[in-house]
This record gives C-alpha cells, sequence and structure tokens, in this order.
C-alpha cells in the first residue's frame, strides 16, 4: 500500500467506473475494516455502514438521483449513516432515558462519528489503487432512500461511497489558500481577495463540471432555503424534538 501521507495528498474524486470490475472481497472487507477503526467519541462508534450490492436497489437510488449514476456503475455502493439506534437499545436495556432528542449535540457526534469512518473508507479504498466519490446528494431524497433500505428510527443518512475502478484520470483538485482554512491560536480574519484568488485559480483548473466562479456557486446555493426535509426527517427519526 502507498504511504498514508501520500495516499491523502493525492487524493482526487473518480465519478467513472469500469462496470466489469468485480470488487474482490477480501479488498471489501479492508476498506471496512479501516472505516470501523476510525475514531470515535468515548469509543461510540455512532454510525453504521449499509453496504449496497443489489443492482436493483442502486437503480432506484439513480433513479431518485441521476446525476449520479456511478451509483449503480461502481462496484459497490456504501451509504454511511449516524446510528443512535444502538444506544437507544443500551439505554432500554438498563431502563433508562433517552434524551438525545433534548438538544442536537447527540447528533452532531453521531454525524461526526458517521463523517471520520467514511473517511478512513476513501482513504483505505485508494490505499489499494481503487477509486471513490462521496455522494452527499442522498440527503435530497433521504425519506425515499431510508424506506428503501429499512432504516429504523434513530438513524439518519448522511452521505454514500461509490468505490470502484476508474476508467478515466482525474487531476487533483486545488484547494483554498492556506490563510483562508488555517488559523492558529483563534479565528483570524482575512483579506478576501483570497477568496478571489481561488476563484482563479478554479478558472485555471477548468474542471467541466463546474460552470460557475467557485464563490458564486456558494452564494447561489446558500441564498435558497435550506432542504427542510433534512429537519422533518430528523424529527420523524426522533433525533430531535419538534
Amino acid at each position: 500500500m502507498k504511504e498514508i501521507i501520500e495516499v491523502l495528498n493525492n487524493h482526487r474524486t473518480y465519478r467513472d467506473f469500469d462496470e466489469n470490475y468485480q470488487l474482490p472481497d477480501e479488498d471489501l472487507q479492508q476498506i471496512l475494516d479501516a472505516s470501523r477503526q476510525a475514531p470515535s467519541w468515548m469509543n461510540g462508534q455512532m454510525y453504521s455502514i449499509i453496504v449496497v450490492k443489489n443492482q436493483k436497489l442502486r437503480q432506484k437510488f439513480v433513479e431518485l438521483n441521476p446525476g449520479n449514476p456511478h451509483m449503480l456503475k461502481s462496484s459497490v455502493f456504501l451509504l454511511f449513516v449516524a446510528d443512535l439506534k444502538r444506544t437507544q437499545k443500551v439505554a432500554e436495556h438498563y431502563q433508562v432515558d433517552y434524551s438525545i432528542a433534548e438538544g442536537i449535540d447527540p447528533l452532531i457526534t453521531a454525524v461526526t462519528d458517521t463523517a471520520l469512518a467514511l473517511q478512513n473508507a476513501v482513504v483505505a479504498t485508494e490505499a489499494l489503487g481503487l477509486g471513490s466519490v462521496v455522494v452527499g446528494s442522498i440527503r435530497k431524497d433521504i425519506k425515499k432512500i431510508s424506506e428503501l433500505l429499512n432504516l429504523p428510527d434513530y438513524v439518519l443518512p448522511v452521505a454514500g461511497v461509490s468505490i470502484g475502478k476508474p476508467t478515466m484520470e482525474m487531476r487533483i483538485k486545488p484547494r483554498l489558500p492556506e490563510k483562508a482554512v488555517v488559523h492558529y491560536d483563534g479565528y483570524q480574519e482575512y483579506d478576501y481577495e483570497e477568496i478571489e484568488a481561488y476563484d482563479q485559480t478554479m478558472e485555471v483548473f477548468a474542471e467541466a463540471r463546474e460552470t460557475k466562479l467557485w464563490s458564486k456557486k456558494f452564494a447561489d446555493y446558500f441564498s435558497n432555503k435550506p432542504n427542510v426535509t433534512i429537519d422533518e426527517f430528523v424529527k420523524e427519526q426522533r433525533l430531535l424534538k419538534e
């Protein structure tokens, strides 16, 4: 396997996969093992991983989200869910209150655990010489996805990962200037010029799927009302009170 720092610094997203490539079971197991070894708050491991191999299920995912055909064409699709059902079972066993819906901190904790496990899966995938793409847009149809997978209450889909053998090489995408991201001993203000410089960097990078300046893309995105179905779903799942 490649050196971990090299793998991390060479990360890139792949969306085109060899549909005939079968991911060996031992490789999938290594990815799952690495994912489960991620750090978690108090060793709570407040997540679950749904391994989706069934083609019919994955076809339904693509029908819901046609912009991501790789969910079907990749070797396997992993759905990472924040899982507070396990600790609810523990509370029932000890016959104590389960008060997680009283505030948002338990949900933040579970989502953080989930994200760390997902990142470990991505790193393990790349260390094996394979490619992946993280799919956050599964939350757009969060209720339908949950119904398809029979997810119980206290469980929240966070993101999926398509994994497979890439058919097209991708370039390493430039990141924001360090001054705009890294702060020492407190948050430090920076010039908007840092963002403008990144806009120019991304224009030169010229990724085909990007049709707007980086800054304009997010200005437009956050000028719209957030996906309120998430709010409703979180309450339905008993993760937050009404």
